[in-house]
Formats: C-alpha cells, sequence, structure tokens
C-alpha cells in the first residue's frame, strides 16, 4: 500500500466495513429493519464508489476539452479585437463619437468572451454536480432513517420508576441488547458520514464539498445524541445492579 493510500477515504475499505457491520447486526438482531438499512447503505456505498469512479473518467476527457475552448474563445476574440482596430486605423472616424459603436462592440465582444470561458471552465465541474448530490442526499436521507430506528430506544423505560402510559411504545430489548443496537446505530451514522466523504475525493465543487460537510456534521449530531443514551443506560444498569 503506497502513502498516497493513506491521503484520502477509500471506497473498498469503507463498503467492507459496511458488509460487515450488515453480517454483525443480522447475527445479532435477525429480521430487525436495522439490517436493511446496513443493506441499504452498503449498495449506496457501491453506488457512489461506481459514480466516483466514473466521473473522475469523465472529467479526465472534458477538462483538456474544455480548457482547449478556452483556447479557442480567446483566439477568435483576439483575432476580432485585431481586425476590428486594424479596421478602425484604416477608416479611422473623423469625430470622437463615432468611435462610440466601435467601443461598445468591444466591450460587448470582451463581455460574451468572459462568460464563455467561465461556462467552459466549470463544465467539468457542473456536470458531475447533480449525480454527486443525489447520491448526497440519498445519504442524508439514510441518517434520518437510521435516527428514526434509535428514537423509540429510550433507556430512560429501562428505571424501576418509570411509569408507562397507554401510548408509552415498549423497550423490546434487554439492557445489553439495547447497548449493542444503539451502538450499532452509531456506526452505521459513522460509516454513511464515510460515504459522504466519498463523493469530496471526486470533487473540488464547492456545493457538493458544503453538502458533503452538511451530511458529516448531521450524522455527527446524531451519534451524539445516542451516546447520551448510552450514558443514560449505563447510569440505569449501575442503579439496578445490587449492592456489594
Amino acid at each position: 500500500m503506497t502513502s498516497s493510500s493513506f491521503e484520502k477515504v477509500q471506497a473498498a475499505p469503507v463498503l467492507a466495513t459496511v458488509r460487515r457491520l450488515e453480517e454483525r447486526v443480522e447475527a445479532r438482531f435477525p429480521g430487525r429493519g436495522l439490517h436493511r438499512v446496513a443493506g441499504e447503505l452498503a449498495a449506496l456505498v457501491e453506488t457512489v464508489a461506481s459514480s466516483t469512479a466514473s466521473v473522475r473518467g469523465r472529467r479526465s476527457w472534458l477538462r483538456p476539452l474544455s480548457r482547449f475552448g478556452i483556447v479557442a474563445v480567446i483566439a477568435v476574440t483576439t483575432t476580432v479585437m485585431v481586425l476590428a482596430v486594424r479596421s478602425a486605423a484604416i477608416d479611422a472616424p473623423d469625430t470622437g463619437l463615432e468611435w462610440i459603436p466601435l467601443l461598445e462592440s468591444a466591450v460587448n465582444d470582451l463581455v460574451f468572451a468572459a462568460l464563455a470561458i467561465w461556462f467552459l471552465y466549470s463544465v467539468p465541474e457542473r456536470l458531475q454536480r447533480a449525480g454527486l448530490l443525489e447520491l448526497l442526499h440519498r445519504l442524508r436521507s439514510l441518517a434520518h432513517i437510521v435516527d428514526m430506528h434509535q428514537l423509540t430506544k429510550d433507556p430512560e423505560r429501562l428505571r424501576s420508576s418509570f411509569s408507562p402510559t397507554p401510548a408509552s411504545v415498549p423497550v423490546d430489548l434487554a439492557p445489553d441488547q439495547l447497548e449493542n443496537y444503539l451502538d450499532y446505530c452509531s456506526e452505521l451514522l459513522s460509516l454513511i458520514g464515510k460515504a459522504a466523504a466519498l463523493c469530496a475525493e471526486a470533487s473540488r465543487d464547492p456545493v457538493v464539498l458544503d453538502t458533503v460537510s452538511t451530511v458529516e456534521t448531521l450524522t455527527v449530531s446524531l451519534e451524539r445524541k445516542i451516546w447520551q443514551k448510552i450514558a443514560v443506560l449505563n447510569h440505569v444498569r449501575e442503579a439496578a445492579a445490587p449492592e456489594g
């Protein structure tokens, strides 16, 4: 493994970790919806890996083509400006007012040339933006789905002093199972953040990078909520443990 392998997030290790987590969830919680979420994340990581690879391939030939277009626009604009100046020098207007249309035409040519250059320069990034933003949107939705799975797993209901109501959601997991379940949710959220980071490896588009940062911030925030629940769960178990 080269040193460059440690300088960016690699798709293969992320996918292998997600697959392993999927197996762990299925082994401990067979038939649970969390296992299907892990499978969906694995499929999504595969999609991200293939999409980023195609993006890099497309960019490898789009970028030189766009740069060639920029050079062509500059060459054409320069040629037109030189011919216009030469023509004006030969047929020099008698008054200064007659130079105004020529100046307006030159300004318009320069503005249109600048717009064309900006468009051609940004084509590679803008063409890949839509696909990456779609993947990031799916990752963000998956993070909220993970949050929904852990939302009702409230360790406070395990306290002996807890008084349920008819509308209370029953906790169908033992304390140790609940801790494992919450831990798996935390791992899923962390891996969703890593999948978002894979999108950042394929683009330097500020919109894509900002969206990646948003997804990563979301997953960290949701993980923090889960670890707060795990801390409460540990307090509940300590309080229920018989005094030695």
